[in-house]
């Protein structure tokens, strides 16, 4: 059985080496640009020529997130960067504009490209659909149950990749709209402002059902007691989520799943202790989707963010000085959290009195003295979201641990002959010999503890020698320097060998696209029977969301709408709307919808030659975006597009696994969220997934300047 990848993130130069020396196979990272975590830190090109050249000595793969919206002003740095990143020997991509997919799979047919998790690949079908255009490996949807996984496991043979541990999003990924239709921070650009982390309280027919305002932020992945499971269904890759946390967690979550994998290999039954993992980050866990169908322990309805770990409550508060009672030790320059009803008050502890008297540690049972900025509430909860003591230890830990990659030596010290030593690292072999040939002895007889001693010196290099063979005359004399000498030499080419290159190739690229008429059309969208009546007499065509409503309807010039999340498809011979990639080969006769974030021409183009009718451009475009596109594409492919915009609409701001009509156990009509600001967010569930509507009408103004753009149909929600 082929052992998975261990793969881990890194924010930063700093986190990269945590992971590493915290034993992962593989290290994920970003660019300054193209990646769905814009507020790290990230990686500029030194940086990221550095981090690969580092990795690749200890044998480690660097792949690099290019995952957001690549809109068309974008695409000519896009591909620089892609260019550069192929040159440097990346190891491969993570992306999720099936354009840039297109392009890079035919230009540069020796760099392995992994769809993203924003692809929301989530099915058998999706999946063959991608192995179909020769990707390496597809991150799949958090929400891919193991069932699934299996299924897609036994019957392709693309690499898969399976998020195993930290933040989830409560939306699938790639298919939320909500931070940038309140606020125009997109997650689809790596920019998201987390609204799901915000509070929100649920009504049903205008009664509120909640007392706790955290309804959409998850619990945090984990899934150490069950990795023997994906392990056994074969999964390549496991992908711990954290590029945004500090390189403590990312060296202690990397250590904790390195220790699961090993233990499994290794028939080892002990338990994985992961008291150091709550205290550095959590927001107390869950196995998500991915082992059950759980959906009441899914989402955290207490804080949105660290939680640590619970250390005392509050006795006493008078005049700006907070008494906590403690369970648990706390010490200076630990962060605490006192839990309050409006606003939480943290601090870091820089002066303490325990038990009347100022200390540096306090103690189970201790009575501790605090001086705070804020009233808090006598019974208030108090929590530890930073214990220094842990994070020195950690950084400490982090500094003394040396990787070693072990390596086989053999060396022969044979009379008149030159020094001859061969090391091994398993996959490459080095065999090198001295210009100086060994003598024999007069007074000075070289011994073989001196020879394992200098050939050992491998100082500040990757290697560490398991196993050294030596063979020698005896009555020898060998000169050290010469030792030495070949040591060095043999360490270098060694290192030449593992910086291996990635050949470096690019071809012509090639499409072929039809040229359609150009046009100006009205498209609706439609719910009911009410809103057919009402358009039926102006609508070029109409888009229906149900099979019910559309068996009902006579209408030639009826579409089908068919679900963004599917697990079984059924058989239309029909026009369809699809929304999904498995849908993309499903069905011949079909237009596809605004999540496919479709942003570029090149997308156009690559869904065109496939036999998609019309594309529906992405939500978050703006004219001058649109209009880029479509100059871009008449330019290059010498074709008009056909291309539909949606102008007015209550958008679809995410799609839930997670049920908050099953979740609260009311019926399901007439539910809504409402925000701190009284924002009404209307809930729908259909096939048990959660639909949440943005709280009002999106329109675009001078909406008929569209046509004169190019856009061939303008689109229409009917309410």
């Amino acid at each position: 059985m082929k052992k998975p990848e261990l793969l881990a993130p890194a924010g930063d130069l700093d986190s990269f080496y945590a992971a590493i020396k915290g034993g992962c196979d593989a290290v994920y990272i970003g660019g300054l640009n193209f990646g769905a975590r814009a507020y790290c830190k990230n990686f500029n090109n030194e940086e990221m020529i550095e981090a690969i050249k580092y990795a690749h000595l200890y044998g480690v793969k660097v792949f690099v997130t290019v995952n957001t919206m690549i809109t068309e002003m974008l695409v000519k740095p896009f591909i620089e960067y892609i260019d550069f990143l192929h040159h440097n020997n990346v190891d491969g991509i993570i992306i999720s504009d099936i354009g840039m997919i297109d392009y890079l799979r035919k230009t540069y047919p020796n760099l392995d490209i992994h769809a993203s998790t924003q692809m929301n690949i989530h099915n058998l079908e999706g999946a063959k659909f991608l192995e179909s255009l020769g990707l390496k490996r597809i991150v799949l949807a958090r929400e891919t149950s193991i069932e699934q996984i299996e299924e897609i496991k036994n019957n392709t043979n693309i690499e898969i990749e399976v998020f195993v541990h930290g933040a989830l999003c409560i939306s699938y990924s790639g298919q939320c709209l909500m931070s940038s239709l309140i606020g125009g921070r997109s997650g689809n650009k790596g920019t998201c402002a987390q609204c799901c982390r915000m509070k929100y309280d649920f009504y049903h027919e205008d009664k509120k059902m909640n007392k706790e305002k955290y309804l959409l932020s998850t619990k945090d992945l984990n899934t150490l007691d069950n990795i023997d499971k994906l392990i056994d269904i074969g999964v390549d890759s496991f992908k711990i989520e954290g590029r945004m946390k500090s390189k403590e967690y990312v060296y202690t979550v990397t250590k904790l799943y390195r220790q699961a994998i090993d233990n499994y290999f290794n028939n080892k039954k002990e338990k994985i202790l992961t008291d150091d993992l709550q205290k550095i980050f959590s927001r107390k866990y869950t196995k998500g989707f991915l082992f059950s169908e759980d959906n009441n322990n899914f989402i955290n309805t207490l804080r949105p963010n660290h939680l640590g770990i619970d250390i005392g409550k509050v006795i006493k508060y008078n005049k700006g000085i907070v008494t906590i009672k403690l369970n648990e030790q706390l010490n200076l320059n630990d962060g605490v959290r006192i839990l309050c009803d409006d606003e939480d008050v943290g601090f870091i502890v820089t002066k303490m009195k325990v038990n009347g008297s100022y200390k540096q540690v306090a103690k189970e049972n201790d009575l501790v003295e605090i001086k705070i900025d804020k009233p808090v509430n006598v019974n208030s909860k108090v929590l530890k979201t930073k214990d220094s003591l842990l994070m020195k230890a950690l950084d400490d830990q982090i500094k003394n641990t040396d990787r070693k990659v072990s390596i086989n030596a053999e060396v022969k010290c044979k009379l008149n002959e030159p020094i001859l030593l061969h090391i091994s690292d398993s996959v490459n072999d080095i065999e090198v010999t001295s210009d100086y040939c060994c003598e024999k002895s007069n007074n000075i007889k070289t011994s073989a503890e001196e020879i394992s001693k200098q050939i050992n010196k491998l100082g500040n290099t990757v290697y560490k020698i398991d196993d050294l063979k030596i063979t020698m005359d005896d009555d020898i004399f060998v000169n050290i320097k010469y030792l030495n000498e070949v040591r060095r030499k043999a360490v270098e080419l060694l290192n030449e060998k593992r910086l291996y290159k990635i050949p470096y190739k690019k071809n012509e690229y090639f499409i072929e696209v039809k040229d359609f008429e150009k046009t100006k059309t009205y498209t609706y969208l439609i719910h009911d029977i009410d809103s057919y009546n009402k358009i039926k007499d102006q609508a070029k065509e109409i888009i229906v969301d149900n099979i019910d409503l559309y068996n009902s309807i006579k209408d030639d010039r009826l579409i089908l709408k068919i679900p963004r999340i599917i697990n079984k498809y059924q058989d239309y011979n029909i026009k369809v709307l699809v929304s999904e990639y498995g849908s993309l080969s499903k069905y011949k006769n079909k237009n596809t919808d605004f999540s496919f974030n479709v942003a570029n021409s090149y997308s156009v183009a690559f869904l065109h030659s496939i036999g998609v009718e019309k594309v529906t451009l992405s939500l978050e475009l703006n004219k001058k975006e649109i209009e880029k596109l479509i100059n871009n594409y008449v330019d290059r492919y010498d074709k008009k597009p056909n291309l539909e915009v949606i102008i007015s609409s209550y958008p679809e701001d995410m799609v839930s696994k997670f049920n908050l009509v099953k979740y609260f156990n009311v019926p399901n009509n007439d539910n809504y969220l409402v925000d701190k600001f009284k924002n009404r967010f209307r809930i729908k569930i259909n096939n048990d997934l959660m639909y949440i509507y943005h709280y009002k009408k999106i329109e675009i103004d001078d909406y008929r300047e569209l046509f004169d753009l190019g856009v061939n149909s303008l689109r229409v929600e009917e309410e």
